[in-house]
């Protein structure tokens, strides 16, 4: 049986144009594969805590030494890894803000980019330790960054993915959503018109 893992990032959750472009992969994607399991993630709802020293302490601590304190840290950031482990596609609903990433997906790669779990670093440099898997993100903007520097994301997105082993990585775009309602409205159907095509 497959598992997908629908990870929306958006401030609005459900009403988040990236979460509604991702809701709409994975409906077609159920259609496909019936008999497969769907697992939601949203960091809006369901905040990952941010990075701090003390969390970070926690993952650098050996088992036998860390406090109950640690223990839950960890078990935490290990059941987010084994959710992802889980899952043979991942479809990313991510929208742009202030040029960057959502602070919650940053918090949740902080979470699972654990040395010795999900990479290892090697006399050749760093390996990633999860593999045959295929992310589908939907990158929701307000303006048009794609193919220019501005685009802060795609670059940061598809490397950080690649440093835990995950290579496949397919990017949608939605741009210019902030532009008039023409922009916004052809940029949607351009969207749902490549993930019907995706999905096919």
């Amino acid at each position: 049986m497959k598992t997908l893992l629908q990870l929306n990032t958006s401030l609005f959750s459900g009403q988040g144009q990236s979460t509604q472009l991702a809701d709409q992969f994975v409906a077609l994607w159920r259609d496909k594969n019936p008999d497969s399991r769907v697992v939601k993630r949203d960091l809006a709802a369901d905040p990952v805590p941010h990075l701090d020293g003390a969390r970070f302490q926690s993952f650098l601590a050996a088992p036998e030494s860390r406090s109950e304190e640690q223990h839950i840290v960890v078990a935490y950031s290990d059941a987010l890894i084994e959710e992802l482990r889980a899952a043979d596609i991942v479809v990313l609903g991510l929208p742009m803000y202030n040029f960057g990433i959502p602070s919650t997906l940053k918090a949740y790669f902080d979470h699972i980019a654990r040395a010795g779990t999900t990479f290892k670093y090697t006399e050749k440099g760093p390996v990633g330790l999860l593999s045959d898997k295929i992310v589908v993100v939907y990158a929701a903007r307000g303006g048009r960054y794609a193919g220019t520097p501005l685009d802060t994301q795609t670059d940061y997105v598809r490397n950080f993915l690649h440093f835990i082993g995950i290579d496949d990585v397919r990017f949608i775009y939605a741009e210019g959503l902030a532009l008039g309602e023409d922009s916004k409205s052809t940029s949607l159907a351009q969207a749902r018109s490549d993930t019907e095509t995706l999905v096919a």
